[in-house]
């Protein structure tokens, strides 16, 4: 099967673990998969010695860059070899800058990388390149592979892409692609606003995944609430303690617990102090994934009242573990969960809806517990990784 190359801006990182089960599923089905990260992911957003495995055979693109000889004799090649393709590739990397003298220095610098990325997956016999994540890496990726002739893909996520598809560029990109991976069907739909309609076929999708098996845990009791993300605005993590705190009326037991970090942490637990829930809310912080899946086997009720989203991973963790899940009714949420049988939607934002939500599943524990079976059922019938990662298989062997 193809060698493949997985390119993201940071590789591993504790918040991008699909990938990593993205790339154990291609190499479990016979593909050689090099690893290569844009920068080196801190060892804090490590989640443990598994990931620091995985990131020490993960080759780093900057860090190979800052070498005088190797980033030289990157361009030396083209330009001798391949000096039209060179010119090309240079011409575009202009061309797709966003507006400004600091966006061209920055699409500069990723031409630059380019050369380095294109020249050690040439030493290395790779066929494919794939990269997560549409923005910065991506930009490397399409200037990679317009450099080496190297067939590239990339899955895109949103809702963040979205936002700024012009100063990304995703028009480009996708004429550019072999093809496109898509995490959702609002993910596609929202590519297509952007796309050329004669692109639209390359739009393919595949889900992200997990290992259903490894979250399956059995039914709780207690009034246990959980969160497991970033802690950031955008995520809702405030909402839901505003929320535990119109609950202490009807579940003065009720509890929350943080899985995560990040910049609204402190803001978070100078809160709970400030409305007396400090003895109710717990802080975790990151956590390596059998952690995780401990945190759900101890969790009764799942909470991500998201702002926006793509589909979260995290949601489908909780499904295969069994847990009612509460979250908001938005991007391609929908088409994870079924409100009222795989979990309860919520709009986004509305603090009455959300502990009403969350009231129902910590009040009726036979429908909670109906809920979660059904849930774990879906997880397992859609968005098993394994499943998914054949998907992507087949799409990189029909890649030309």
């Amino acid at each position: 099967m193809k060698r493949v190359a997985y390119l993201t801006g940071h590789y591993p990182r504790v918040s991008h673990t699909f990938i990593e089960r993205e790339v154990e599923g291609l190499r479990a089905l016979g593909h050689e998969v090099q690893t290569c990260s844009i920068r080196r992911t801190a060892r804090s957003e490590l989640s443990g010695p598994a990931q620091e495995a995985e990131q020490a055979r993960t080759w780093h693109v900057i860090e190979a860059a800052k070498r005088p000889a190797t980033l030289l004799g990157a361009h030396w090649h083209y330009l001798r070899h391949h000096p039209r393709r060179w010119w090309q590739t240079l011409r575009l990397a202009v061309r797709t800058s966003a507006d400004g003298p600091r966006a061209l220095l920055w699409q500069l610098f990723y031409f630059l990388e380019a050369a380095v990325l294109a020249r050690h997956l040439e030493r290395e016999k790779v066929a494919h390149l794939h990269n997560h994540l549409a923005s910065q890496s991506c930009n490397v990726a399409m200037l990679t592979s317009a450099l080496s002739g190297i067939p590239y893909s990339f899955t895109i996520h949103g809702p963040d892409t979205f936002f700024e598809a012009p100063r990304w560029h995703l028009a480009e990109k996708t004429r550019r692609a072999a093809f496109v991976s898509c995490i959702s069907h609002f993910a596609r739909s929202q590519l297509m606003c952007f796309a050329d309609p004669a692109d639209w076929d390359k739009l393919k999708i595949v889900h992200c995944g997990v290992y259903p098996e490894a979250y399956t845990a059995p039914a709780t009791e207690g009034a246990r609430l959980l969160f497991v993300g970033r802690l950031v605005g955008v995520k809702g993590p405030r909402l839901l303690l505003r929320a535990l705190t119109q609950l202490s009326g009807t579940h003065p037991d009720a509890t929350l617990t943080y899985v995560g970090d990040g910049p609204d942490r402190v803001a978070l637990e100078t809160l709970a102090r400030e409305t007396r829930l400090a003895e109710r809310v717990r802080f975790l912080g990151y956590q390596p994934p059998e952690k995780v899946a401990e945190a759900l086997a101890d969790a009764d009720v799942f909470c991500l009242p998201s702002f926006a989203e793509g589909v979260p991973v995290v949601l489908m963790e909780a499904m295969a573990a069994g847990r009612a899940v509460v979250t908001s009714r938005i991007a391609g949420i929908p088409e994870l969960i079924e409100d009222g049988v795989s979990g309860r939607l919520v709009p986004p934002g509305d603090l009455g809806a959300l502990t009403d939500a969350l009231e129902a599943c910590l009040s009726d524990r036979d429908a909670a517990r109906r809920v979660g079976e059904a849930a774990r059922a879906r997880v397992a019938a859609e968005f098993d990784a394994r499943i998914e990662a054949r998907k992507l298989s087949a799409h990189i062997e029909a890649a030309r």
